[in-house]
């Protein structure tokens, strides 16, 4: 009479085995089928590749647009993807422009060096400060952030021998590329240098945000206790997302300050910030291409009424906010989809 194999001996499988291994796949594939590139996602990254080459004539304009565009990415990735409310953004612009600033004027004019010691010094700055915003409420960390920022504008002015304080840092000279590529006064050489900078991120947070830690980040922005019942470590995940978001909003300030050769208080202001949100705003939060079409958006309005109205640009482009925020971004942009539910 044979025995019955008992669980544990060599060849035999743990009860319960097949089903776990067919909900692992199930997991995979399923996010393997979210991670997986759509057509419209290729049409854009098309177009924002093809820009630099149909439209010469507004080099400095694509130039400032792909700037906004990081800096709105950075900020989506904490508020859209994790939760972290932030009205103090510019902090991290601000580092990293000075930072690219002060190193191309005392160290290297190199400007892939320059962009990665402000890169790092930004993200230094935001690991430093992750541990302020991992308790208390949203209007907590409103606080804590534009407490940061204000601090930092007022370290900038306070030590203008550094900073040159209002007056701004005067003579950055910014070297060439490897290959001897050099800034141009159209702005060509700036907007390629910026564009490669934007769609290395996009592609950086695009696989981030479809990975398991991605996904989990959603998880605690959505119940940030049930995400720990199920063992997530969150402060953890927070702190590691509020790093690379400040590591992504200094590599947009210190494209800024290598593009236009100069950096003053203005970065750090409180408008940097209020702007950026905007951008997500309109874009949309959690949606990575939201940033680059609310960046698009942004700068195209602002410039429109600007040109129109120079003295009420604002009024309308308050409007328009409250028009979206009313209305909804879907009906406003695609009104068809809900005039037939009301139609039904």
């Amino acid at each position: 009479m044979s025995t019955p194999i008992q669980q544990g001996q060599p060849g035999s499988a743990p009860a319960g085995t097949p089903a776990l291994a067919g909900e692992t796949s199930a997991v995979q594939q399923a996010l393997r089928r979210d991670a997986a590139w759509r057509w419209w996602e290729w049409a854009l990254l098309a177009a924002l590749a093809a820009s630099w080459f149909l439209l010469p004539q507004h080099a400095l304009l694509g130039n400032a647009i792909a700037i906004l565009a990081l800096f709105a990415l950075s900020l989506d990735l904490i508020l859209g993807y994790a939760g972290i409310v932030s009205l103090g953004h510019a902090a991290f612009f601000g580092t990293g422009a000075y930072a690219a600033a002060l190193f191309a004027k005392h160290f290297h004019p190199d400007p892939l060096l320059g962009l990665a010691a402000a890169t790092a010094t930004a993200a230094l700055l935001g690991l430093a400060t992750s541990a302020l915003i991992l308790r208390g409420t949203d209007l907590t960390r409103l606080m804590v952030t534009l407490g940061v920022a204000a601090v930092l504008y007022e370290l900038a002015n306070r030590f203008d021998d550094i900073t040159g304080g209002a007056d701004g840092l005067q003579g950055v000279l910014i070297g060439t590329f490897p290959g001897g590529v050099g800034f141009d006064l159209q702005g060509r050489v700036a907007w390629a240098y910026s564009l490669i900078v934007l769609i290395a991120a996009l592609l950086l947070c695009r696989r981030i945000v479809h990975s398991p830690f991605g996904i989990g980040l959603q998880a605690l922005r959505d119940n940030r206790l049930r995400a720990a019942a199920l063992g997530l470590n969150v402060n953890a995940r927070l702190a590691a997302v509020y790093t690379l978001s400040a590591a992504l909003a200094g590599a947009a300030g210190a494209l800024q300050a290598q593009t236009t050769g100069f950096a003053s208080l203005d970065v750090l202001d409180f408008h940097r910030s209020a702007d950026v949100m905007l951008v997500v705003v309109i874009g949309g939060a959690g949606w990575l291409w939201g940033g680059v079409l609310g960046a698009i958006g942004f700068t195209l309005l602002h410039d429109l009424i600007s040109a129109l109205t120079p003295q009420y640009w604002t009024f309308w482009l308050g409007l328009f906010l409250v028009v979206l925020m009313l209305v909804g971004r879907e009906r406003l942009l695609r009104p068809w989809t809900w005039l037939k539910r009301t139609s039904a």
